[in-house]
């Protein structure tokens, strides 16, 4: 088994072809005897070695139940009244078909999902033909979460119009013609359907187990084949392929981004924008029409083993639909995700007249190769190696403060996060764990000394959680350096992963993994992060609604506690600057203009996120707009705080691909108003611990009265 600590919602959303025929029906998709004893399994594991067991009766039955219809239709706006009350008439009987290694419930439900969509996305499509009158005083309401279903037909009729009246105005506002957003909304429901069309049954068994483990556990999961692999190259942070992102856009799987020294790269062969038709396997291997093939079947398609061969067939990014192919033959090779590695930029920091230099390494994750370090790997990947190594860089560059962003970094290997800790406090206990049996056991570096002994500074905001929060916690309790930012997520618990095929002897992977909570973990001072989070010492503005994102967000999550505090030596007195180092951000944020933007750009989105319901009403819509287009021009420059521009109406995969790339690279470069004033604050420690350390004069001593 291994143990990891919390990857936070890493979904993989795949998008699906738009020019298919559709079919008459949807396909009737039922259980396999894999899935259903992959489902049993996993009930022996989560009702015997739960941290918090609970037992597989009727009442979680209809926990699970209710998560599965919800994760189906999400807005409600598929479902009636009566669908649902049909299907918890069978909401006590999960438990009894689990064990009896029988899933049709689940499958029969997921059918019926599959038919209501489709009914649903021909109504709005039908829609398209009429027009809409936009001066009528009518609103569609945007949040409908806990919205009552549906109780007719007619009622889930008049939704879907209001719905499709909205699309169809926040094209109009953008700009769009009749035609054009006709052709686009069509395109849109076509493409939506196309989903239901490629359902495979694997992916309603992910969401039923879903349903299940998060019903027992927040962070409970079961792992499919695909879902274990991805965790997998996440950790490692690299994979055997080619070295392309790659994206569905229109049918086609396509070149969205080459990485940097892989194959595609390397060749010179491939572009941004070209357009995978084929692919074959091999030399002479034949070549497979991928055109409307899933992108996740597409990718298992050219991955493969190192040094083997794989050949694509390409339509060039400037060729038409009908232009030229040609093949290129590529040798796979390991390929590493430096995108995800930790990196490091050095901030130039005026601080009252001085010129200081802030380093600040980014750590997306606490990534680590588990299987080269148990090999015995010496040069395994690890997110602490990294870090180590640019902490040398940095000193080599006579950095004056090192600031740790920690910002969405979800976890990842508890290993790192120890290590880590110790390049900055040296040898010394780091987290303690709780197991269900109630023993404790305190894990410590064995670092000799700090790789930094330097002014330091870690920012931290909600998506901050568990490895994360053992690291800032840690830092924090050593009085090691301050803590920036807003309240982490809150995530205090321990999690292994138990590969289903090895319990019952499979020599071939068919049942997948099971991830669950097995223990608890503590700060060093005996609180733990769970629920609370880590609370900053200073704090920032943030994006996150913490009603709706953070462990205090979940209906079953584990309760705060605390326990005895480990024996440790604190290795700094961090607390004692804390007043002097507020009193300066307060009065430096006071004056700073980008800083206070983005404190309304906050509260703009606050009230956007309060705002549950949206007007239809074409006149009010556009003072609305006017109003924020005003405010933004009387802004000297508006490329601080969230990055913003004029909002076209359109999804992600409806824009050109040059568009879609170019505004990713104007939220990239926005000004990060967030991290500038956290490098400010460590500049500011610095300024306060070298004043300290100053040498008391006969003429200061005379000054205090002595």
């Amino acid at each position: 088994m291994r143990i990891y600590y919390g990857f936070l919602g890493l979904l993989l959303s795949i998008a699906t072809p738009a020019h298919s025929l559709e079919p008459a029906s949807p396909p009737i998709l039922e259980p396999l005897q894999r899935q259903a004893q992959a489902a049993h399994v996993s009930a022996q594991f989560l009702t015997r070695y739960a941290y918090r067991p609970v037992p597989l009766d009727d009442a979680l039955s209809v926990k699970i139940m209710n998560r599965f219809i919800k994760s189906l239709d999400t807005d409600r706006m598929l479902f009636t009244q009566a669908d649902v009350d049909k299907f918890m008439a069978e909401g006590t009987k999960v438990d009894d078909a689990i064990l009896r290694e029988d899933l049709k419930i689940p499958f029969s439900t997921f059918n019926v999902y599959s038919q209501r969509l489709i009914d649903r996305m021909a109504y709005a499509r039908s829609l398209l033909k009429q027009s809409f009158d936009f001066s009528v005083q009518e609103e569609f309401s945007v949040s409908r979460d806990d919205a009552p279903w549906a109780q007719s037909e007619a009622e889930s009729n008049e939704l879907w119009r209001k719905r499709v009246k909205s699309d169809w105005l926040r094209l109009k506002l953008a700009g769009k013609a009749d035609a054009e957003i006709r052709d686009t909304l069509d395109k849109r429901y076509k493409n939506i359907l196309e989903r239901v069309y490629s359902s495979k049954t694997d992916d309603v068994f992910q969401s039923f187990m879903d349903a299940y483990t998060t019903s027992v556990d927040p962070h409970t999961d079961y792992f499919g084949a695909a879902a274990s692999a991805a965790f997998d190259i996440s950790m490692k942070l690299s994979l055997v392929g080619i070295g392309a992102v790659l994206q569905e856009r229109d049918g086609y799987t396509t070149i969205r981004e080459l990485v940097p020294g892989g194959p595609a790269q390397l060749s010179g062969k491939l572009a941004v924008g070209d357009r995978i038709v084929g692919v074959g396997q091999g030399d002479d291997g034949a070549v497979k029409e991928v055109v409307g093939t899933r992108l996740d079947e597409v990718v298992q398609m050219i991955r493969g083993r190192e040094d083997s061969v794989v050949r694509l067939e390409i339509l060039p990014a400037d060729a038409g639909e009908s232009g030229s192919h040609r093949l290129i033959s590529l040798v796979r090779d390991k390929v590493s995700l430096e995108k995800q590695a930790a990196k490091k930029t050095i901030l130039p920091v005026n601080d009252n007249g001085t010129r200081r230099r802030i380093g600040v390494i980014t750590l997306p994750a606490f990534y680590e190769d588990f299987e080269a370090r148990q090999n015995g790997d010496r040069d395994y990947r690890g997110a602490s190696r990294d870090v180590a190594k640019l902490l040398g860089e940095l000193k080599q560059e006579n950095v004056d403060g090192v600031l740790i962003d920690l910002r969405d970094n979800g976890g990842g290997s508890l290993a790192e996060a120890i290590d880590l800790t110790g390049l900055f406090v040296g040898k010394g206990p780091v987290v303690q764990q709780r197991n269900a049996e109630g023993k404790i056991k305190v894990q410590s570096d064995d670092q000799s000394a700090p790789v930094w002994a330097g002014p330091l500074g870690v920012l931290i905001n909600r998506g901050s959680a568990s490895a994360s929060e053992i690291f800032a916690a840690a830092i924090q309790d050593y009085g090691r350096g301050v803590i920036v930012g807003e309240p982490s997520f809150g995530k205090g618990s321990v999690q292994t992963v138990v590969n289903l095929d090895q319990v019952v002897g499979n020599r071939e992977a068919e049942l997948g993994e099971l991830k669950l909570t097995i223990a608890q973990f503590f700060r060093v001072d005996g609180g733990t992060t769970q629920l609370r989070g880590v609370t900053p010492d200073i704090s920032l503005p943030g994006l996150f609604d913490p009603k709706t994102f953070g462990e205090a967000s979940y209906d079953n999550a584990l309760p705060w506690t605390q326990i005895k505090a480990a024996r440790h030596t604190v290795a700094g007195n961090m607390a004692a600057l804390l007043p002097r180092l507020q009193s300066r951000h307060v009065a430096r944020i006071k004056n700073e203009p980008d800083f206070q933007q983005f404190v309304e750009d906050i509260a703009e989105l606050k009230a956007q996120r309060e705002k549950r319901t949206i007007s239809l009403n074409e006149s009010e819509r556009r003072k609305e707009l006017a109003a924020l287009a005003n405010r933004i021009k009387a802004r000297e420059q508006t490329n601080a705080g969230m990055a913003r521009g004029d909002d076209d109406g359109l999804q992600a995969d409806e824009r050109s691909l040059a568009a879609d790339i170019a505004i990713e690279n104007a939220r990239k470069n926005a000004k990060d108003v967030l991290r500038n004033e956290a490098a400010a604050i460590v500049a500011d420690a610095a300024d306060l611990l070298e004043e300290a350390a100053k040498p008391i004069t006969r003429r200061s001593k005379s000054a205090m009265g002595e």
